[in-house]
């Protein structure tokens, strides 16, 4: 397989921006959602990129991750207010999980210290919250928003998570959580037990499933922080293809962060719609735009077509 860059995809209204896309989600219809720390927090396109609507204004704190489930709801992460939120594809407010501005105790374990992403299992519906940049935790709720239970602690072992940063499962139902600061991805079983892990990661951040061409995964893999090996080539800004086995099929980007066509600044979350096309979100203002002297926005969502 190969991915092209879909130059100039996605154009907002006039005067409008983004400021950064730290999410991405696709649903049945291709319809595309943005989930992005400007004025509109959320905001849809087809799959040409033709912008169709907006919602959310005026509700969200710190837009992070958006989801969507089986049954084309949108779930929506935000680290800002400690809260999950469910919505219809036209922004109707159905279920919220979490106390709104009322976060847990830092790395208590308890929900939610700044969560960062959903994930959705096909088969039950129930819930999975990576929790986050507070906790270093999972937790598990049914499609109703009861909690069921949680795992995971701080550390290093099997199990253990530093930055739980984003969560996804596939069609059988296995979860995989992005431990970005391990470097490394993890998977578990329903009930939370740990299976296995995928290693030769750079800072693991998006990640997304497609079950519909050969079960493959994107994880969106963020650059250094550091100025010891700031410039020491392929450490992150890319998207890894893996396959189910978490074998390397296909790497996206180049050697270092980059603003051309195919490059990436921050890639943050990844999603694919029915024809195997590829969006990225990148929080380009968090990791470079914001630190420039004057600051910038920088392009933060990209299409790749399937080629």
């Amino acid at each position: 397989m190969n991915y092209r860059p879909v130059e100039g995809w996605g154009r907002l209204p006039e005067g409008w921006a983004f400021v950064e896309a730290t999410s991405v989600a696709v649903g049945a219809d291709d319809n595309v959602y943005v989930f992005n720390r400007g004025a509109h927090p959320v905001i849809v396109f087809d799959r040409d990129g033709n912008f169709r609507r907006s919602w959310g204004e005026g509700q969200v704190r710190r837009a992070h991750g958006i989801s969507i489930g089986p049954d084309g709801t949108l779930w929506l992460t935000d680290d800002g207010n400690h809260t999950i939120r469910q919505f219809t594809p036209d922004g109707k407010l159905l279920l919220t999980i979490g106390d709104l501005d009322k976060p847990a105790t830092l790395q208590s374990g308890k929900p939610f210290n700044r969560p960062t992403h959903v994930a959705i299992c096909p088969k039950s519906g129930d819930v999975y919250i990576s929790d986050g940049y507070g906790n270093s935790r999972i937790h598990k709720y049914d499609p109703r928003g009861r909690h069921l239970f949680s795992w995971g602690e701080p550390g290093t072992d099997p199990g253990c998570f530093n930055i739980p940063h984003n969560i996804a499962t596939d069609a059988a139902g296995l979860v995989y959580v992005a431990d970005r600061e391990n470097h490394r991805v993890q998977i578990f079983d329903g009930r939370g037990q740990y299976l296995s892990q995928w290693n030769n990661l750079h800072r693991p951040c998006g990640l997304g499933f497609d079950a519909r061409h050969g079960d493959i995964f994107f994880v969106g893999e963020l650059p250094t922080q550091l100025t010891i090996n700031a410039k020491v080539p392929n450490l992150g800004a890319r998207v890894s293809i893996l396959g189910i086995k978490g074998e390397v099929i296909e790497r996206i980007g180049g050697p270092f962060p980059g603003e051309k066509p195919g490059e990436f600044v921050a890639p943050h979350g990844c999603a694919v719609d029915s024809r195997g096309d590829l969006y990225v979100a990148e929080v380009s203002w968090t990791s470079q735009g914001s630190k420039e002297n004057p600051p910038r926005e920088i392009r933060s969502l990209q299409k790749f077509q399937r080629v």
